[in-house]
């Protein structure tokens, strides 16, 4: 398999991933999650609609932009950077409102972080294989 299709792939891995998380997340029993984890119960309570749009739209769009890239279309770092915008919208109410850190310390960042890191890869990734022509 090339590498191409390896890396889409995988990039399309994880954001079904996201996907399954954002549903579980969605739909959750806050009183079941507040007896293993009272702050992430309150965080889910407390979110706005708009949090949990953005959230959707992030984890939607960044799907849609794997299957774009998988089917090798230049459009796809647009789909990969409105992922990235919204997830920035996400995470910037749970850092900044919330203040997530602060409820659980530093650590709370990490996995946040690790989301950042690969909607932006995911997005350069794909702006560099429209501009070397494998996108077409």
């Amino acid at each position: 398999m090339p590498k191409f299709r390896i890396v889409a792939v995988l990039i399309l891995l994880w954001n079904l991933l996201g996907d399954v998380a954002y549903l579980m997340q969605a739909t959750a029993d806050l009183d079941e999650i507040a007896r293993h984890d009272p702050v992430q119960a309150q965080a889910f309570r407390e979110m706005p609609g708009w949090v949990w749009a953005a959230y959707a739209i992030a984890v939607a769009s960044g799907t849609i932009g794997a299957v774009v890239l998988l089917m090798r279309r230049r459009w796809a770092w647009a789909l990969f950077a409105l992922s990235l915008a919204a997830v920035f919208v996400q995470f910037g109410w749970t850092f900044l409102s919330f203040d997530i850190v602060a409820a659980k310390g530093p650590s709370a960042a990490l996995f946040p972080l690790l989301i950042v890191t690969i909607a932006l890869a995911s997005t350069i990734y794909a702006r560099r294989k429209q501009a070397d022509g494998t996108l077409t």
